[in-house]
């Protein structure tokens, strides 16, 4: 906290007795409050939230209903990862962010191009690393629920799950990033509300600090989920906050 407050003020203060450049052109800490402010007050804000919120979830929660249980049958069937794995690299590899327009193409501008940009870009982190997980899962514990008569569905929910728990949430953190491109790629080319729309529009027009406040909700929507997601591993896997705690 002392770092972050420290280099605001350092900011504010170079930029106003040091280095004072123009404002048309740059910004400070003390416009770019005043701006939050303003949009705080006003409402824009919120209903650019709202907004982008909503394509946010829908799209990261069809990442989680697709990519989890894809990543599970990835790392159970050799077979399928052998098919599937070459098709889902070349995709993860590729400039996602350069199909939006073929997606506007297809999907049309508006709620439903946004939630598939953001789906193409957070679903591969969850099928990648929940099927690293099962791959790391103890077969001496699947022999156990199997020596004991255990059937297909035993194996999965009480000993794959748990153990790939861990690797859901690491594949969490990182979808949450690419889906906060995916909420500015989608405001700049499929909407015409929300808060990527909104930064887009605050920089074609040179409203500079407007722009920063956008980016810094952008940013603090960041940490929240991050931070949010650490609470929720240290819930439903404390065998894992015990062991790095050790």
């Amino acid at each position: 906290m002392a770092s972050v407050i420290g280099m605001v003020l350092l900011w504010e203060f170079a930029f106003t007795y040091i280095f004072p450049l123009n404002p048309f052109f740059f910004t400070k800490p003390s416009l770019i409050a005043a701006a939050f402010k303003e949009q705080l007050v006003s409402g824009s804000l919120w209903h650019d939230i709202a907004v982008s919120s909503k394509a946010f979830l829908l799209g990261f929660g069809l990442a989680v209903v697709v990519g989890i249980p894809l990543g599970v049958f990835m790392g159970w069937r050799r077979r399928a990862e052998y098919t599937l794995d070459p098709f889902l690299t070349a995709l993860y590899a590729s400039p996602l962010v350069a199909l939006a327009p073929l997606l506007i193409i297809i999907f049309g501008v508006g709620l439903t191009g946004k939630v598939a940009l953001i789906f193409l870009l957070t679903v591969f982190p969850f099928i990648f690393n929940v099927a690293a997980g099962v791959k790391c899962t103890d077969r001496l514990l699947v022999n156990v629920v199997r020596s004991f008569g255990g059937r297909e569905k035993h194996i999965y929910f009480k000993v794959i799950l748990p153990s790939i728990l861990p690797y859901i949430i690491a594949g969490a953190r990182i979808a949450i990033g690419r889906g906060i491109v995916g909420i500015l790629v989608a405001g700049f080319y499929a909407a015409s509300e929300g808060i990527g729309f909104a930064i887009s529009r605050y920089g074609d027009t040179y409203r500079l600090p407007d722009m920063f406040a956008a980016i810094l909700v952008l940013m603090i929507m960041a940490v929240v989920l991050t931070e949010g997601l650490r609470k929720l591993e240290t819930l439903l896997a404390p065998w894992k906050a015990g062991q790095e705690a050790r």
